[in-house]
């Protein structure tokens, strides 16, 4: 698992992502987004996750919050920013250093 890089989401969104070498993983839905990050949780060091999967599956992917790896990463997909990524951001900085240093809300 040597810095490996993937991504889940719509095909539209992964696709360019493909392009520059990233392993590209299909997903239309929740469950199959959750299957197919149960499937190459422990082959991926970083794998980003488009935001309308990712807000869907914020208990499940708590699990990954305890381990090192894979850390995932919620990105915006073809139809743009939802903002999730950005409150998941937010959120884990608090968390690590106790006080917002990027937002300052």
């Amino acid at each position: 698992m040597n810095g490996k890089l993937a991504i889940v989401g719509d095909g539209d969104s992964i696709m360019v992502f493909k392009a520059a070498g990233v392993a590209t993983f299909p997903a239309e839905n929740e469950a199959k987004a959750r299957e197919v990050l149960r499937r190459i949780a422990k082959d991926y060091q970083i794998i980003f996750l488009t935001e309308e999967l990712a807000r869907p599956l914020t208990e499940y992917l708590k699990r990954f919050d305890e381990q090192p790896y894979p850390v995932i990463l919620s990105i915006p997909s073809k139809n743009g920013s939802t903002g999730y990524g950005t409150e998941l951001l937010k959120s884990a900085m608090e968390r690590a250093l106790g006080v917002d240093i990027l937002f300052n809300n």
